[in-house]
């Protein structure tokens, strides 16, 4: 298991929603963030798994290489999310729900190709891991969610970072399964 990719994967399909996670610490207590977050995040890593497995059942683990351009893609369209957050029964719930919105497409795309051919053991330290890295998210940004400056930063570059984050998660899913080397064989 690759933690420097999984922290990169984290970081880039979450930087959008880092966003939203400024106004969520303000707005509900941190308890309430951290729950629906941590939620959000095992429900989109467990489908993305799940569906993984699916697939590895049916095709070459090369070929499942191609879920590298998922990534990519999603760092070269046009944005057109809708950054809307609703009221809901609780807070935790309000923050899974506007997680899951912002955040699905997203996440499943780019986590997909990541845990496509992991083991099931490797599955559960991601799992521990992703949960570690939710935890502290949200306690950093809520630290942070008082400095102006950062909040200036993510929205000036932002979108850039995230990006490139996910370009090289893609061009990194390329390499990982074996696809790059398939396809060099034939010349």
């Amino acid at each position: 298991m690759n933690y420097g990719i999984l922290l990169l994967t984290f970081i880039s399909v979450n930087l959008d929603f880092f966003f939203m996670l400024l106004f969520l610490v303000k707005k509900y207590p941190l308890r309430e963030v951290m729950a629906g977050y941590l939620a959000g995040n095992l429900i989109l890593l467990s489908l993305s798994y799940l569906i993984g497995r699916v697939l590895t059942v049916f095709l070459p683990e090369w070929l499942l290489g191609l879920l590298g351009f998922l990534p990519i893609y999603l760092a070269l369209k046009k944005d057109d999310d809708s950054d809307q957050i609703k009221q809901h029964h609780s807070a935790a719930i309000s923050v899974l729900i506007t997680y899951l919105s912002v955040c699905t497409g997203c996440n499943l795309s780019i986590f997909l190709p990541i845990l496509v051919s992991e083991s099931l053991m490797h599955f559960i330290e991601t799992i521990i891991f992703i949960a570690i890295l939710t935890i502290i998210a949200v306690w950093l940004i809520k630290l942070t969610s008082k400095v102006p400056i950062v909040s200036s930063i993510m929205a000036k570059h932002g979108e850039k970072i995230m990006k490139f984050c996910y370009i090289a998660i893609g061009l990194y899913v390329f390499w990982d399964s074996g696809l790059v080397t398939h396809l060099l064989a034939f010349f």
